[in-house]
């Protein structure tokens, strides 16, 4: 079974930053965010929805924030997997101890790039637009961010995928002239016709 992880999902900076954010993935995600998650009123607990509420230590029942909880059932999330964010106060302290929460409900702490790597696994998006994330998180200039932006969009991989498709009808015409060359029309004239094509 694959194992819940969880993550501070945002950059966190001492006294700077007014909001934090520390993401679930995985079988538990939901499980984990009622146990630490206390809403005031009637509320739905429904994907795609921002729960108001408080984030509170199961055990010893203290909150630890005043926080916004948002739920994206699987597929429909980054990770393709059950995921529940905690939308904290910003600042080191605050996020910290919800991570640990997180981690003592059940969850394990995710490795770097761990939610994107499941995304790709999943499905959810393929190898170019995984490199992109991270080309888009680290980019240093607007035009660095645009071109990383339409790897992450998935643009990058259409003429990947093009060209995977011409590349397997050669082979498949390669391997059919192996045992029916008599039979099938000189190679050159197909090539020229423009059949596989441009080249």
């Amino acid at each position: 079974m694959t194992a819940t992880i969880a993550a501070i999902a945002t950059a966190i900076v001492p006294q700077q930053g007014s909001v934090g954010i520390v993401r679930l993935s995985g079988p538990e995600a939901f499980a984990i965010a009622r146990q630490l998650f206390t809403t005031p009123g009637k509320q739905a607990w429904e994907s795609h929805r921002i729960l108001y509420g408080y984030v509170q230590d199961s055990q010893s029942h203290q909150t630890v924030d005043e926080a916004l909880l948002l739920l994206m059932q699987a597929p429909r999330s980054y990770t393709a997997e059950d995921v529940a964010e905690f939308h904290c106060h910003g600042g080191m302290i605050v996020v910290q101890q919800v991570l640990q929460l997180c981690i003592g409900a059940g969850a394990r702490l995710a490795q770097p790039g761990e939610f994107t790597l499941r995304a790709f696994l999943n499905g959810r998006i393929d190898l170019t637009q995984a490199e992109s994330v991270a080309d888009l998180v680290s980019a240093q200039s607007p035009q660095a961010a645009a071109l990383a932006l339409v790897g992450v969009q998935g643009k990058l991989a259409l003429p990947i995928r093009q060209l995977r498709s011409t590349c397997l009808d050669i082979l498949a015409e390669i391997e059919a002239r192996v045992d029916f060359e008599e039979d099938l029309p000189p190679l050159m004239k197909r090539m020229c016709s423009g059949s596989y094509g441009p080249f």
